[in-house]
């Protein structure tokens, strides 16, 4: 297979020629195959695929931080460079970095997160629509965003104008929620944290707004509580909310019970894991960006994951170590960790970071010009443009990087430790305390070479306490930095690794291995040659089992000389785990107290914050998720997030004045008449060679009707390709019949009708769609609609009508929803979520859409 290493060669590839290259470079491992191709491959918007394995990629990343290097002293070469990141063994640029840097296809910011914001000064609609539109424009060019919304007056507040009164945070929190959604369309990644303070008086309504069927699902929530919030929680007292939060003059003050409604945060985050908790006072005391804060250096909120908080308008860029790979001789009794390699890399993470930044401010310059270039007027795109300066001068004057580490579970059992012990806890603190001297003592080396951060100022930050720590824990250090300042304002953190973790085959981020070991299942014909039939459904479909090793547990095995390829009985798999290094250490086995504890050790030495989540049972108590809230808070953590096994696919309460009247869970009811009109989406399918159109009609964003029919043909429904969202209009006609017309604006902006929807579509189409619309106007849940459709048993034409209306009807199931009664098609579980409209398998990863 031919090497590419640059990323101007005209060498394409299918995308079955990269899969089957990639899953050769991965060792057989198709889920990081597909994953690296899917997201990471270079690749133009027409699809056409520049790159067939990782190695390529980085060559492209190497050569591009190789000729920011060239500008400054004692540069690292391109191939030192490229074995510090290949293989993903040792430095792994995360997302928006490993997917931008040297792309000539895309123009979008290497940046992987953001927080926007107006500082607390505007809560007008047009502050409030800067907001909207500056998370769009970000969100367009790949990067997750955060803003706050404490600044926005509480509901009933006086207003100066037609409405007379505020209507507080809630509607706005959906609005973002709605933009958020809409840009995610077409491949584009949406990703939003909305946060607000605990003094605020909606934050109550805040805390609930996620708890309505269907609402705010475009955003992660999080409260920033504060000390003397916990405080009053811990000591049984009232607590002060007022607003402004920060006034000394508040407008509005009110005393309520912070033992209340600390339970219904702890409720609701038992129930569907929202919101996070962000210990505000902590994170602010702890901030070295904070000692700039009247330089505009406030943080306001973070980003979609809670690890970065951030001011207004600055952004970060990730790059992860993969710590397994700094163990020698791992699972032996030889094992030992490489710390002289360790601190190495760091510095090299650290300079290779901050070239990083070089990149992405070539990559605004891109954006700037390309905002300039762009017809439209310069009122249209002035919003846009401010908004990327603003984030220029933040990048420029401030540096900011995002140093954090993968494999922490792995790195930990193959030195023998077990994850949550004692021993296992002191060691994993003593790498990020070695972390976050090695990469402070590289941003002093490259600031004493490069120029230190343009506001870096000694006395600013002589009695912040993570400084203070560096200096009781390395005085050289501290007084080097004073001799010559520091490269970047902040340099650490530790993110989630989601899809880097599978590239490297170890485990995620700071967390413990979810399973060492399981089972799948595959279907196989029984009358093929040498299959083997372990199972047969209820239905008659036989399938295989066999095991599934994480990779790291195979590599113990195959240390001790245990076979890796044997189909090994349940009762085997389980004594093989009592014998490994990974015993007792999964993610439903750490003590949660334990965890949280350790947390807050770790985040003694990150800068920034710890992407963690404190996995628990399905039965777990109210209590205890309270109590891991209060211990995290005591340990001095950041942040904290609980998942209640199943509790995102729990059921979800209508948040109306009916609700007393209806089933816990029952929907928000329809009204018991057809409106008049009904804003409706339009989607679009392909069903083997033929074209389909979905009209879907909408209240309150759920589906209450659909008719669908073929597209772009002499007996369908003819639209733009454009149009997407339109209105349905049900005319009353004089012999008490209906009709459907679809509304929708042209490119002029002038409203074009297509009238009599039911006359254009196949009758028998246009009768089973009726039968379908009363199900969801009678309230019935659309992923039970979608189990209905998929049981009718039609004849062969009209299999494939009812397919395309099952899978257009998908798209509104909400994130988390199980599937009932329906299997995974690669292991046979029935432990099924819908997640985008695509039902993924929560045992082993795949997806199926469609």
């Amino acid at each position: 297979m031919e090497t590419i290493k640059s990323s101007q060669s005209e060498r394409t590839y299918t995308s079955d020629e990269a899969f089957q290259a990639s899953l050769e470079y991965f060792k057989g491992d198709d889920l990081a195959a597909r994953v690296w191709v899917n997201k990471y491959a270079l690749k133009d918007s027409f699809g056409a695929i520049y790159e067939a394995t990782p190695d390529d990629m980085h060559h492209r990343i190497a050569s591009e931080i190789a000729r920011i290097e060239q500008r400054y002293p004692n540069p690292l070469s391109e191939a030192e460079i490229f074995d510090l990141i290949k293989d993903f063994k040792y430095i792994i640029p995360q997302g928006s970095p490993m997917t931008g840097i040297g792309n000539p296809y895309q123009i979008a910011s290497l940046s992987n997160c953001f927080v926007i914001g107006n500082n607390g000064e505007s809560d007008s609609y047009g502050g409030i629509m800067k907001i909207d539109q500056e998370q769009v424009q970000l969100m367009k060019r790949r990067g997750g965003v955060g803003h706050d919304l404490s600044h926005i007056r509480p509901k009933g507040s006086p207003v100066k104008n037609s409405a007379l009164t505020s209507t507080g945070i809630v509607p706005f929190m959906e609005r973002f929620s709605n933009s958020t959604r809409e840009v995610a369309q077409d491949g584009r990644r949406g990703a939003l944290m909305l946060s607000v303070s605990i003094k605020h008086p909606d934050s109550e309504s805040f805390i609930d707004a996620k708890m309505e069927q269907g609402k705010v699902t475009g955003a992660n929530v999080s409260v920033r509580i504060d000390d003397e919030f916990m405080q009053a929680v811990d000591a049984g007292t009232t607590y002060r909310q007022q607003y402004p939060i920060q006034s000394h003059t508040p407008t509005h003050i009110k005393d309520i019970d912070a033992t209340a409604l600390w339970k219904k945060i702890v409720h609701n985050a038992w129930q569907s894991a929202e919101p996070g908790i962000l210990f505000w006072d902590t994170i602010i005391r702890e901030s070295v960006p904070d000692c700039y804060a009247d330089l505009g250096y406030q943080t306001i909120s973070t980003n979609p994951c809670g690890e970065i908080p951030l001011c207004a308008y600055d952004s970060c860029r990730l790059l992860a170590i993969n710590l397994f790979s700094y163990v020698e001789d791992p699972f032996t009794d030889k094992a030992k960790f490489n710390w002289d390699l360790f601190k190495k890399h760091i510095a090299a993470a650290q300079r290779m970071m901050d070239d990083i930044i070089d990149l992405e401010l070539e990559k605004i310059d891109a954006i700037l010009q390309k905002i300039d270039e762009d017809p439209e007027d310069a009122e249209v795109k002035r919003v846009e443009r401010n908004l990327w300066l603003n984030i220029q001068t933040k990048a420029n004057e401030g540096r900011r990087t995002g140093i954090g580490i993968t494999a922490e579970g792995d790195m930990l059992a193959a030195l023998g430790l077990r994850y949550g012990s004692d021993e296992g806890n002191a060691f994993a603190v003593e790498i990020h305390k070695t972390v976050a001297l090695e990469a402070y003592r590289g941003s002093v080396h490259t600031a004493k070479e490069r120029g230190a951060f343009t506001i870096f100022d000694s006395e600013r930050e002589k009695n912040n306490p993570f400084i203070l720590r560096l200096k009781e824990a390395d005085a050289q250090l501290y007084y080097e930095m004073l001799e010559y300042g520091r490269r970047n304002i902040a340099l650490l953190t530790i993110a989630p690794t989601g899809t880097t973790s599978l590239m490297s085959q170890t485990t995620s981020g700071i967390e413990p291995v979810f399973l060492p070991v399981y089972k799948r299942r595959r279907k196989v014909n029984p009358n093929d040659k040498d299959v083997r039939v372990d199972f047969v459904d209820e239905v008659g479909d036989s399938w295989e089992e066999y095991v599934v090793f994480h990779h790291r547990f195979k590599q113990w095995m195959e240390v001790n000389g245990l076979d890796t390829s044997k189909n090994y009985a349940q009762k085997d798999l389980d004594e093989l785990v009592k014998k490994s290094p990974y015993y007792k250490a999964t993610s439903n086995d750490v003590d949660y107290l334990k965890k949280v504890k350790m947390q807050g050790a770790i985040q003694q030495w990150v800068d920034h914050s710890i992407s963690v989540t404190i996995n628990m049972p399905n039965d777990v108590t109210e209590e205890l998720v309270g109590e891991c809230y209060m211990e995290a808070w005591k340990a001095g953590c950041k942040g904290v997030t609980v998942y209640r096994d199943g509790s995102r696919s729990g059921v979800l309460i209508s948040n109306t004045e009916k609700k007393e009247e209806t089933q816990e869970g029952a929907p928000t009811p329809f009204p018991t008449e057809r409106p008049q009109t009904l804003e409706a989406d339009v989607v679009r399918f392909q069903n083997k060679k033929d074209k389909w159109i979905a009209f879907i009609g909408l209240i309150d964003g759920r589906p209450y009707e659909i008719f669908t029919g073929f597209a772009d043909d002499e007996d369908g429904i003819l639209i733009p390709r454009w149009v997407n969202e339109g209105l349905i209009i049900k005319n009353r006609e004089a012999d008490g019949s209906s009709r459907y017309d679809f509304q929708y604006k042209n490119t002029r902006g002038y409203k074009t009708t297509i009238e009599g929807l039911s006359y254009k579509f196949n009758p028998e189409y246009w009768n089973y769609a009726k039968l379908i619309s009363s199900t969801l106007r009678h309230g019935m849940p659309i992923e039970k609609v979608v189990d209905l459709i998929s049981s009718l048993q039609l004849d062969e034409a009209i299999n494939t009508w009812k397919a395309g209306v099952a899978r257009a009807l998908k798209r509104y199931i909400p994130d988390g929803t199980e599937a009932a009664k329906q299997k995974c098609q690669n292991c046979g579980s029935t432990n099924l979520l819908y997640q985008e409209g695509c039902l993924t398998c929560k045992d082993c990863g795949s997806s199926k859409c469609g």
